[in-house]
Protein backbone atom coordinates (compact mmCIF):
# COMPACT_ATOMS: atom_id res chain seq x y z
CA UNK A 1 0.00 0.00 0.00
CA UNK A 2 1.10 3.46 -0.88
CA UNK A 3 1.76 6.08 2.00
CA UNK A 4 -0.50 8.95 1.26
CA UNK A 5 1.28 11.72 -0.51
CA UNK A 6 1.91 14.86 1.68
CA UNK A 7 -0.50 17.35 1.80
CA UNK A 8 0.14 20.50 0.18
CA UNK A 9 -1.86 23.72 1.75
CA UNK A 10 -3.11 26.63 -0.27
CA UNK A 11 -4.52 28.34 2.58
CA UNK A 12 -4.28 28.43 6.68
CA UNK A 13 -5.52 25.44 8.60
CA UNK A 14 -7.64 27.35 10.83
CA UNK A 15 -9.21 24.80 14.35
CA UNK A 16 -12.42 26.15 15.71
CA UNK A 17 -14.82 24.72 18.59
CA UNK A 18 -14.77 25.22 22.09
CA UNK A 19 -12.24 25.56 25.05
CA UNK A 20 -11.26 22.35 25.35
CA UNK A 21 -11.77 20.75 22.19
CA UNK A 22 -8.25 20.48 21.11
CA UNK A 23 -7.48 23.09 19.44
CA UNK A 24 -4.33 23.67 20.61
CA UNK A 25 -3.15 20.32 21.26
CA UNK A 26 -4.26 19.05 18.05
CA UNK A 27 -3.03 22.33 16.21
CA UNK A 28 0.32 21.59 17.68
CA UNK A 29 0.75 18.24 16.18
CA UNK A 30 -1.29 19.05 13.20
CA UNK A 31 1.61 21.70 12.25
CA UNK A 32 4.68 19.44 13.11
CA UNK A 33 2.98 16.37 10.54
CA UNK A 34 2.30 19.15 8.03
CA UNK A 35 5.89 21.08 8.53
CA UNK A 36 3.99 24.57 8.79
CA UNK A 37 4.09 27.20 11.88
CA UNK A 38 2.07 26.56 14.39
CA UNK A 39 0.10 30.12 15.79
CA UNK A 40 -2.41 30.07 18.70
CA UNK A 41 -4.23 33.43 17.69
CA UNK A 42 -4.76 33.64 21.99
CA UNK A 43 -0.78 34.10 22.51
CA UNK A 44 -0.89 36.22 19.73
CA UNK A 45 -3.67 38.63 21.34
CA UNK A 46 -1.89 38.62 24.17
CA UNK A 47 1.50 40.07 23.03
CA UNK A 48 -0.39 42.64 20.80
CA UNK A 49 -2.31 43.84 23.90
CA UNK A 50 -0.04 43.58 26.33
CA UNK A 51 -1.98 41.43 28.96
CA UNK A 52 -3.41 38.26 29.52
CA UNK A 53 -6.93 37.52 27.68
CA UNK A 54 -8.63 37.71 31.65
CA UNK A 55 -7.24 40.87 32.10
CA UNK A 56 -8.04 42.09 28.53
CA UNK A 57 -11.96 40.63 29.16
CA UNK A 58 -11.78 43.04 32.37
CA UNK A 59 -10.79 46.17 31.32
CA UNK A 60 -11.96 46.32 28.07
CA UNK A 61 -15.20 43.81 28.10
CA UNK A 62 -15.62 41.29 25.79
CA UNK A 63 -16.54 43.62 22.46
CA UNK A 64 -13.72 45.22 22.24
CA UNK A 65 -11.58 41.87 22.80
CA UNK A 66 -13.35 40.26 19.45
CA UNK A 67 -12.04 43.88 17.56
CA UNK A 68 -9.16 42.93 18.67
CA UNK A 69 -9.01 38.92 18.08
CA UNK A 70 -10.59 39.94 14.44
CA UNK A 71 -7.57 42.44 13.66
CA UNK A 72 -4.82 39.52 15.07
CA UNK A 73 -6.93 36.76 13.17
CA UNK A 74 -7.21 38.95 10.12
CA UNK A 75 -2.98 39.98 10.10
CA UNK A 76 -2.63 36.08 10.35
CA UNK A 77 -4.35 34.99 7.28
CA UNK A 78 -2.76 37.88 5.36
CA UNK A 79 0.61 35.72 6.10
CA UNK A 80 1.81 32.38 4.98
CA UNK A 81 0.23 28.80 5.02
CA UNK A 82 -0.07 27.88 9.04
CA UNK A 83 -2.26 26.32 11.18
CA UNK A 84 -4.28 28.80 13.39
CA UNK A 85 -6.00 27.94 16.80
CA UNK A 86 -8.33 30.33 17.36
CA UNK A 87 -10.49 30.99 20.71
CA UNK A 88 -13.92 29.20 21.02
CA UNK A 89 -15.29 32.56 20.90
CA UNK A 90 -13.75 34.09 17.28
CA UNK A 91 -15.91 31.94 14.49
CA UNK A 92 -18.93 33.20 16.72
CA UNK A 93 -18.29 37.15 15.76
CA UNK A 94 -19.51 37.58 11.45
CA UNK A 95 -16.89 39.57 10.21
CA UNK A 96 -14.12 37.11 11.75
CA UNK A 97 -16.08 34.09 10.65
CA UNK A 98 -16.34 35.74 7.00
CA UNK A 99 -13.00 36.67 6.90
CA UNK A 100 -11.47 32.59 8.08
CA UNK A 101 -14.35 31.04 4.90
CA UNK A 102 -12.33 33.21 2.75
CA UNK A 103 -8.58 32.65 3.51
CA UNK A 104 -9.02 29.71 5.23
CA UNK A 105 -9.46 25.78 5.61
CA UNK A 106 -11.49 25.88 9.06
CA UNK A 107 -11.78 22.96 10.56
CA UNK A 108 -14.48 22.25 13.65
CA UNK A 109 -13.38 20.07 16.32
CA UNK A 110 -16.50 18.51 17.74
CA UNK A 111 -16.39 17.51 20.86
CA UNK A 112 -18.94 16.07 23.58
CA UNK A 113 -19.89 18.36 27.20
CA UNK A 114 -18.36 15.75 29.32
CA UNK A 115 -14.81 15.72 27.07
CA UNK A 116 -14.85 19.20 26.92
CA UNK A 117 -15.61 19.72 30.92
CA UNK A 118 -12.86 16.71 31.58
CA UNK A 119 -10.68 18.94 29.85
CA UNK A 120 -11.50 22.40 31.60
CA UNK A 121 -12.44 21.52 34.81
CA UNK A 122 -9.16 21.91 36.85
CA UNK A 123 -7.93 25.32 34.59
CA UNK A 124 -8.77 28.70 35.99
CA UNK A 125 -7.69 30.93 33.33
CA UNK A 126 -11.21 30.55 31.15
CA UNK A 127 -12.83 34.08 31.77
CA UNK A 128 -16.14 32.40 30.57
CA UNK A 129 -16.54 29.69 32.86
CA UNK A 130 -15.48 32.09 36.38
CA UNK A 131 -19.46 33.19 35.56
CA UNK A 132 -21.45 30.28 36.90
CA UNK A 133 -21.08 26.39 36.85
CA UNK A 134 -18.39 26.01 34.31
CA UNK A 135 -20.61 22.40 33.14
CA UNK A 136 -23.64 24.33 32.80
CA UNK A 137 -22.22 27.32 30.43
CA UNK A 138 -19.89 24.51 28.31
CA UNK A 139 -23.45 22.67 27.56
CA UNK A 140 -25.12 26.72 27.23
CA UNK A 141 -22.30 27.63 24.92
CA UNK A 142 -22.50 24.29 22.71
CA UNK A 143 -26.22 25.21 22.38
CA UNK A 144 -25.19 28.63 21.36
CA UNK A 145 -22.46 27.52 19.17
CA UNK A 146 -22.17 24.53 17.58
CA UNK A 147 -25.35 25.28 14.97
CA UNK A 148 -21.96 28.13 13.74
CA UNK A 149 -19.27 26.06 14.30
CA UNK A 150 -21.11 23.48 11.41
CA UNK A 151 -20.39 25.89 9.18
CA UNK A 152 -16.90 25.08 9.32
CA UNK A 153 -15.75 23.49 5.91
CA UNK A 154 -14.73 20.22 7.83
CA UNK A 155 -15.78 18.86 10.82
CA UNK A 156 -13.70 16.41 12.81
CA UNK A 157 -15.05 14.65 16.01
CA UNK A 158 -12.70 15.45 19.38
CA UNK A 159 -12.90 12.59 21.70
CA UNK A 160 -10.93 11.35 25.04
CA UNK A 161 -8.62 9.29 22.44
CA UNK A 162 -5.59 10.18 21.86
CA UNK A 163 -4.68 13.35 20.65
CA UNK A 164 -2.25 12.15 17.70
CA UNK A 165 -5.46 9.97 16.60
CA UNK A 166 -7.65 12.86 16.22
CA UNK A 167 -4.53 14.67 14.32
CA UNK A 168 -4.78 11.85 11.53
CA UNK A 169 -8.18 12.51 10.95
CA UNK A 170 -7.77 16.36 11.19
CA UNK A 171 -5.02 15.12 8.00
CA UNK A 172 -7.46 12.59 6.55
CA UNK A 173 -10.57 14.68 6.21
CA UNK A 174 -8.53 17.60 5.04
CA UNK A 175 -6.98 15.09 2.55
CA UNK A 176 -10.42 14.02 1.59
CA UNK A 177 -11.81 17.81 1.23
CA UNK A 178 -8.80 19.44 -0.75
CA UNK A 179 -9.40 16.21 -3.27
CA UNK A 180 -13.18 17.00 -3.81
CA UNK A 181 -12.21 20.41 -4.27
CA UNK A 182 -9.85 19.51 -7.32
CA UNK A 183 -12.55 16.72 -8.19
CA UNK A 184 -15.27 19.59 -8.30
CA UNK A 185 -12.86 21.74 -9.85
CA UNK A 186 -11.91 19.26 -13.26
CA UNK A 187 -15.54 17.89 -13.66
Amino acid sequence: MDAPSPLSLPRTVALVGLMGAGKSAIGKRLAARLGLPFVDADDEIERAAGCTISEFFERYGEQEFRAGERRVIARLLEETPRVLSTGGGAYMDPETRSLMKARALTVWLRAELDVLFDRVKKRTHRPLLRQGDPKEILARLMQQRYPIYAEADIVVDSTAQPAERTTEQVIDALRAHLQSQTTGQTA
